[in-house]
């Protein structure tokens, strides 16, 4: 489950870069996510993300919330989490340890993205349903 869940988290972060543009036209669902203003990086790299999400009326495929840092000009992924779409508050929490420029506690930019990959044409293409993009205090972890 880990492993389909990363992949997934994948999938959603490069549909995210890639259709960046793309709106909820014809999305059968609604939804809202936020990203904490606040979060952390362990001594090995591993950044952690977290915020809340709410979503209803799932329509074809599956939903995640997929975010990313901006830190030291580089943009790394951090995972991606599926969502419950049940109209209820829940919290997400992502977790990566990005390859290449290590990230840094600090200030960074912090993007959280609700996106759905709409299966009815049989290729999995993202749908962006709500996006919150704004400053966040990476802090150490306490390892």
């Amino acid at each position: 489950m880990r492993v389909s869940l990363v992949a997934a988290g994948a999938a959603v972060a490069a549909g995210v870069l890639l259709c960046a543009a793309s709106g909820p036209a014809g999305a059968a669902t609604s939804g809202s996510v936020s990203a904490d203003p606040t979060g952390t990086v362990s001594s090995d790299g591993t950044v952690i993300l977290s915020g809340t999400y709410r979503c209803s009326a799932p329509g074809p495929g599956p939903i995640f919330v997929a975010s990313s840092v901006r830190s030291g000009g580089v943009q790394h992924g951090i995972g991606g989490t599926a969502a419950r779409c049940d109209g209820a508050e829940h919290t997400w929490v992502n977790r990566e340890t990005p390859h290449g420029t290590p990230v840094k506690p600090g200030p960074a930019d912090i993007e959280a993205t609700l996106v759905q990959l709409n299966t009815r044409s049989g290729l999995p293409l993202p749908v962006i349903l709500a996006t919150d993009w704004h400053g966040i205090d990476l802090r150490p972890a306490k390892d």
